[in-house]
């Protein structure tokens, strides 16, 4: 009986993939924001999935923060935490946020992660 509940324990846990954004990026899992619907972004903003489960990086004033628990392709942040301070690009920083937000879909393509929503929005990150 012993052996049995231990295979299966390891069957279920040998059964178990990460499908997280982190497993699907490789060993490229810092990006940097190029594009919010298919225009330029000027500020600069990161954004990294090194963390399984999580997502942090830059935004143009501030760092940032949130869980993403959605299976790879989806994307789900939750609320987004960070710190609070001042700079010229804070409009930039609100467009960003703002984007990151409503994202709902994610891709990793080599050194690309490409983030969209169901209305045809799209945030283009390239690997440094």
């Amino acid at each position: 009986m012993k052996y049995l509940i231990a295979l299966a324990f390891i069957m279920t846990t040998a059964c178990q993939t990460d499908e997280s954004i982190t497993a699907f990026a490789g060993n490229v899992t810092a990006f940097m924001l190029q594009s919010i619907d298919g225009a330029a972004f000027v500020a600069k903003a990161t954004i990294d999935v090194s963390e399984a489960g999580k997502i942090t990086g830059h935004g143009p004033c501030n760092r940032y923060f949130a869980n993403q628990t959605a299976p790879y392709p989806w994307f789900s942040t939750g609320p987004i935490g960070s710190t609070r301070m001042a700079c010229p690009d804070l409009a930039a920083e609100a467009q960003f946020f703002d984007a990151l937000s409503t994202m709902t879909l994610v891709e990793v393509l080599g050194g690309t992660l490409i983030l969209t929503d169901d209305n045809g929005r799209e945030m283009l990150f390239q690997a440094p």
